[in-house]
């Protein structure tokens, strides 16, 4: 076996700016760095890490922190959610401690992330990031490049392994002075500020929300499940469809034997998965389901028009497959709805209550 590639730090990369910034500081110091690009059901583009590479420069490695994530999660993050879903304290802290058990692996002698003092309302305070150092149990091993003139000297810098008058003095939410030296740099496509997190959003929250009052421990493919294609759910039926070749491709993926999984027999049009959380759905419900996805073809829709012919749906499960003629509809039976926003604040209040 292959000895493992050895490096001075190991840094957090979601693939934002202020990540690609900070890792790049510290290699124009000469180090060598390593990107962790976590991995969870909620945010991750390890499909991206090649490109980070050729365009910025910067290698990473993706790192599966699906169930430990999923399980903070549910447990309930010490310091509580944010605006929607989101975890952001603990999202942080969850991510620094795994970071540091890997330093021995790499041989890396510190750690790095992107944060900037002022710029997130949650988890970039300066009392908030004291805690999360804390918790994470990383004083004395995390190096924040961007804002590192306005914090306490680290070890690194004052045993001289980092120059500290090479590090930035950033503060607040301000863009320039990352626009500024991503101009330097060369950098001619500027990725968002955001790590693309979809428990920050209104409408991904719901949608886990929504699974989480049907399901008291969702598994992280459940969650996967729950990020993709268009979701509609009537009463404890969940069904999850694609919007496009893309959607029906990651649908196709995340399809388990238990599932039910629609495709139009004739006609191109969404792959859907209906996923049962209490039981096998009744015939009529998987019917139902059925004339739904047809409805969203629109070849299929217009041959039923011209010929007033049923279309047929196959649905596979557990390796079999039957096939059903059904008549498109948006509206059936079962009123299939999307999950709303306001299911997150009940949630949460519920929550507290509790």
């Amino acid at each position: 076996m292959a000895e493992r590639k050895q490096y001075d730090a190991l840094a957090l990369l979601s693939g934002g700016l202020d990540s690609l910034l900070a890792v790049r500081t510290i290699m124009d110091q000469g180090l060598t760095v390593l990107g962790l690009h976590f991995v969870t059901p909620f945010f991750g583009k390890p499909h991206l890490i090649p490109f980070w590479k050729s365009h910025y420069g910067v290698e990473g490695v993706a790192v599966d922190i699906r169930q430990p994530y999923v399980d903070m999660v549910l447990d309930g993050p010490s310091q509580g959610f944010g605006k929607w879903l989101n975890p952001c304290v603990d999202c942080k802290i969850i991510m620094l401690t795994h970071a540091a058990r890997l330093l021995p692996e790499y041989g890396a002698k510190f750690l790095i992330s992107g944060e900037v003092i002022g710029q997130r309302p949650m988890s970039q305070r300066e009392d908030a990031l004291n805690l999360i150092t804390k918790k994470a149990g990383v004083r004395d091993l995390l190096l924040r490049p961007l804002c590192a003139r306005n914090l306490p000297p680290t070890p690194m810098e004052e045993s001289g392994l980092v120059d500290r008058e090479r590090l930035h003095d950033w503060y607040g939410r301000g863009r320039k002075p990352q626009y500024a030296q991503a101009e330097l740099y060369g950098f001619t496509e500027i990725p968002t500020p955001a790590g693309g997190c979809c428990l920050t959003e209104a409408h991904g929250a719901a949608r886990f929300v929504q699974l989480l009052t049907h399901r008291d421990r969702p598994s992280p493919g459940d969650f996967s499940l729950a990020r993709a294609g268009r979701q509609v759910w009537a009463d404890h039926r969940w069904l999850a469809f694609g919007r496009t070749a893309e959607d029906n491709d990651e649908l196709a993926g995340l399809a388990e034997p238990d599932d039910y999984v629609f495709k139009l027999a004739d006609f191109p049009g969404p792959l859907a998965v209906g996923r049962p959380l209490k039981g096998d759905w009744e015939p009529e419900a998987v019917r139902d389901a059925a004339a739904l996805i047809a409805s969203y073809s629109g070849k299929a829709r217009k041959k039923f028009e011209a010929t007033g012919e049923p279309v047929r749906v196959h649905v596979q499960r557990k390796g079999a497959t039957e096939t059903l003629a059904v008549i498109p509809a948006r509206e059936t039976g079962l009123a299939w709805a999307e999950p709303a926003p306001a299911l997150v604040r009940e949630w949460k209040k519920g929550r507290t209550q509790a």
